[in-house]
Formats: structure tokens, C-alpha cells, sequence
């Protein structure tokens, strides 16, 4: 009898199996490859584009100036107030993840997620330095040696190098990138690009070289939100039980004739980056990346059978297979209900912010009246009223504004320290200039409890004005 108190529990976590992809060629294949390249190179080298914006602005094509809270696109400047366009943005992204997920399931995380772009490379590195998979089955079970240890060092030092680059690029899109490497380099940068460089190359060195599909399988939570924007009708990478079952070695024997495509080689789990075999089925670690897909349709040319064994399929169509009838086209997969609402929500949203881009405006402002006294009676019976103007340049050069209202009231408006209504605002800047608005004794705005006025702002220079209401605040006697 089995000692209950001397037993030792079972442990609630598996220890991980390493996974070591084997290298495979195909459409599939190639088009990560080609993925894999563009978004590298994207990131890396977006910092280091310059756009001429005049002499006042920063010459980086795309900067997150944090310290003047701006964030410039090439031609495109955002300012903090204009920060609908940022959430515009972030909206657009989630709806576009979850039409591409509706129509094709995981295709972001097998494709053009960061996490599976730098696994790739970290892949391939690895191959290059290690060898396929079962040389490197063999060194990861072979004891230490100077082989084997100058092999990881090498490989490590690669992988490091790439975490570095990696952190370094992404500190870049916050500041000047020429600037900003020089510093790094002798150590007179801000200790904030240090602490972000340290942590997202230790991040990026542990993800991408030892974690990289425990961070989909257990990090991540898109996987388990997926399942809401997934139905029968999603295209997604899947197995063809009917044609594949029973699976066997195909000799030439009588029992031949009785099996399915199949021949049980493993090569659409040995080229897995996640270990999975996706013969058993719809699985939360398959990140549809389709490079089952090639390993399959390769061993279908090899031993004469058509492709799509392994395909990317929808499970209704993989149940009318079964039952001997037709899948229905991609296209019409693709044009249903469901996709056409995600695609006319994020296509609206995306017009709506090209709309506000186009409309928008380089010259603003607001009026902030001053309410500590709300009003001033002076000496000859008139009332004056306090404004705070924030005047917004949002031009490359320093501009000429003037100070008007509008309508024709008979009312005086001042400048403090100015002796026009005119005000010069530094390019890329915002000015604050308080402004006196005086009503004559016993008008009807000095008498009158409160009156809706509308200030103007024009450039002298061109023809751009702006305009916003706000009160006349009287005696009301």
C-alpha cells in the first residue's frame, strides 16, 4: 500500500521539449523569406530616412519626438491634440487583425508577428552555424566538449549581435539616429536609450534564441481570443483526414491498396516551429505558418500523389470533402457577411482619417477666457474682459498672426505687450499671448449678462485663418 503522505505530487508544469525545425523550400517558404526580409529591413533602416522639413523641424523621415510630444511621418506632422489619428490608427490595426484573422486565421502570427520574424532569424543563424536538424539534434544531446562549446559561443555571440541591432533600432525612432549614435557610442546618451537598448536586446536575445515558441503557446493571448473571430468558414492550414487515412508506409503489398496518402514520414512535424503535428487537428500552437504544407506537398511529388494533403482549408470544406463533395472557392470564402463588416468598418475608418488628414488645418488656436476677476470695470464706466490665447504654428517657418473679431461690434481688442494685433509665432511652436477685449459704457455687451463673441486668427502672409467662439462676459445690470 501506497504511502499517501510520503508521495511526492505531480509537478503542474511540463518541462519543455526543444524544437529543432527542419529546413524546407517551397511557395509557402519563400514567401516568409520574402516577409521576413521586407519587415527586417523596414525596421531597421526606417530611422535612418531624412525628409527636409526646413531648418526649425528635425530632418528624421519618422520621429517620436517624445520632448515635444510630436510625432512625424514624413510629410506628416502629429501634434498631441491631434492624437485621434494615433487611436484612429490603433483601431484600424485591431479591426484589420481581426478581419485577417476571420478570413484566414492565424496568418499575423505565422507570417509578419515580430516574435516569428526574429525566430526565423534566429533560426536561420542557427542553421547556418549548427547545421539541419539532426545535426543539431545530435550536438544538443552531445556532452560539452570544445566543439560543442565553441559552436554555441559563435552562435550565441551572432544571436546577441542581432538582439543589439535590434534594441538600438528601436531607440532610434525616439531621437535624432545620427545623433543619438554617436552618444551611444561615447557613452554621453541619456540613461533611459542605455536601459531600453539592455532591455530589449535581453528580450529579444531570450525570446527569439530559447523561448521562441513557448512565447506563443504560453505569453501570448491572441490564441486564446482567436477562437471569437474564427467559425467553420475560416481558411486556415489543415490536415485532409479523409485522403490521409489510414497512414502506412506504402510498400508494394496487398495492405498498400487499403491505406491513404499518408506515409507517416513526420516531415510536417519536423519542419514545425512550434512542434505540433497538425494531423491531429486544430491546435492553439499552430501559427498557420504553411510550411507543413510545403514539407507535405513534397513528399506528395516524391511518391506520386496530388498535392494539398495538408492545404489551407476550411473546416466545412474539409466535412463536404469527407461526405464526397466539393469545397467551395476561395474567393467565395473570403466574400461573406462576416468579412465584408470588417472590411467596410476598417475602410471607413481609414477614409475618415484621410479625410481629417486632407482637412485639417496648419494654423490653430484656443481661447481660454481668464475668470479670476471674470470682468474689469474701468473708470469710465467700460468692461473689460481677460483671454488666454494658445496660438499653434504648426508650419516649418515662423509666421505673422493676427488677432481679430468678428462681426462688427464695437468693442476694442488689445495685445498685452504688443502695440498691433499682430503676434509672430515661432515656427513649430505654440505661443501663449493674453488678449483685452474692452465693451464700451452702456453697450449692450458691457450691460448684458453674456454675450457669444468669435475671435480670428490669420496669417498676414496667406490667406489661412482660424476661428473659435467664446463670452463676453458683462455687468448684467
Amino acid at each position: 500500500m501506497t504511502d499517501v503522505s510520503q508521495s511526492k505530487p505531480p509537478s503542474l508544469y511540463a518541462a519543455r521539449e526543444p524544437v529543432f525545425p527542419r529546413r524546407v523550400s517551397g511557395k509557402f517558404r519563400t514567401l516568409k523569406w520574402w516577409i521576413m526580409g521586407i519587415t527586417l529591413a523596414i525596421y531597421y533602416i526606417t530611422p535612418w530616412l531624412r525628409w527636409d522639413r526646413g531648418p526649425a523641424l528635425p530632418d528624421q523621415a519618422v520621429l517620436v519626438d517624445m520632448a515635444n510630444r510630436r510625432f512625424y511621418f514624413f510629410f506628416i506632422e502629429i501634434w498631441p491634440q491631434e492624437f485621434y489619428f494615433v487611436a484612429g490608427l490603433l483601431i484600424m490595426a485591431g479591426l484589420g487583425l481581426f478581419l485577417f484573422t476571420a478570413a484566414l486565421g492565424r496568418v499575423w502570427c505565422g507570417y509578419t508577428c515580430p516574435q516569428t520574424v526574429w525566430t526565423d532569424l534566429f533560426i536561420l543563424v542557427e542553421r547556418w552555424i549548427e547545421g539541419d536538424r539532426n545535426a543539431r539534434v545530435r550536438l544538443f544531446n552531445a556532452k560539452w566538449d570544445a566543439r560543442k562549446i565553441r559552436l554555441r559561443l559563435f552562435k550565441w555571440t551572432v544571436w546577441l549581435l542581432i538582439a543589439v541591432a535590434t534594441g538600438g533600432a528601436w531607440v532610434f525612432y525616439f531621437a535624432d539616429a545620427p545623433t543619438l549614435l554617436v552618444d551611444l557610442f561615447t557613452l554621453q546618451a541619456p540613461l533611459t536609450a542605455y536601459a531600453s537598448v539592455f532591455i530589449l536586446t535581453a528580450t529579444t536575445f531570450i525570446f527569439g534564441g530559447f523561448m521562441r515558441e513557448q512565447v506563443c503557446i504560453y505569453m501570448c493571448p491572441w490564441p486564446r481570443i482567436q477562437g471569437a473571430m474564427m467559425d467553420e468558414q475560416t481558411i486556415t492550414v489543415g490536415y485532409r483526414a479523409w485522403r490521409g487515412e489510414p497512414r502506412g508506409k506504402h510498400r508494394k503489398s496487398a495492405e498498400a491498396a487499403d491505406l491513404g496518402d499518408c506515409i507517416d514520414c513526420s516531415a510536417c512535424v519536423n519542419v514545425c516551429p512550434t512542434g505540433i503535428d497538425i494531423r491531429d487537428g486544430q491546435q492553439l500552437a499552430c501559427i498557420t505558418c504553411a510550411l507543413c504544407i510545403d514539407a507535405c506537398d513534397d513528399v506528395m511529388d516524391k511518391i506520386g500523389k496530388p498535392r494539398g494533403l495538408i492545404d489551407y482549408v476550411t473546416v466545412e470544406d474539409q466535412e463536404t470533402e469527407t461526405r464526397g463533395g466539393t469545397s467551395v472557392s476561395i474567393i467565395r470564402r473570403i466574400l461573406r457577411p462576416r468579412i465584408i463588416v470588417y472590411t467596410a468598418l476598417w475602410g471607413a475608418i481609414g477614409l475618415g482619417l484621410i479625410a481629417a488628414l486632407v482637412m485639417r488645418t496648419d494654423l490653430a488656436f484656443s481661447i481660454e477666457p481668464v475668470r479670476n476677476p471674470v470682468n474689469v470695470v474701468l473708470s469710465d464706466g467700460s468692461v473689460r474682459n481677460a483671454y488666454e490665447l494658445r496660438l499653434r504654428n504648426m508650419t516649418g517657418f515662423d509666421r505673422d498672426l493676427e488677432i481679430s473679431l468678428e462681426g462688427s461690434r464695437n468693442m476694442v481688442l488689445e495685445l498685452q505687450g504688443q502695440d498691433t494685433r499682430s503676434v509672430t509665432v515661432p515656427a513649430d511652436e505654440t505661443l501663449r499671448q493674453r488678449v483685452y477685449l474692452t465693451a464700451p459704457a452702456n453697450s449692450g455687451a458691457a450691460t448684458a449678462g453674456a454675450t457669444e463673441i468669435v475671435m480670428t486668427v490669420s496669417d498676414e502672409n496667406s490667406e489661412t485663418t482660424a476661428s473659435e467662439p467664446t463670452i463676453f462676459q458683462g455687468t448684467g445690470r
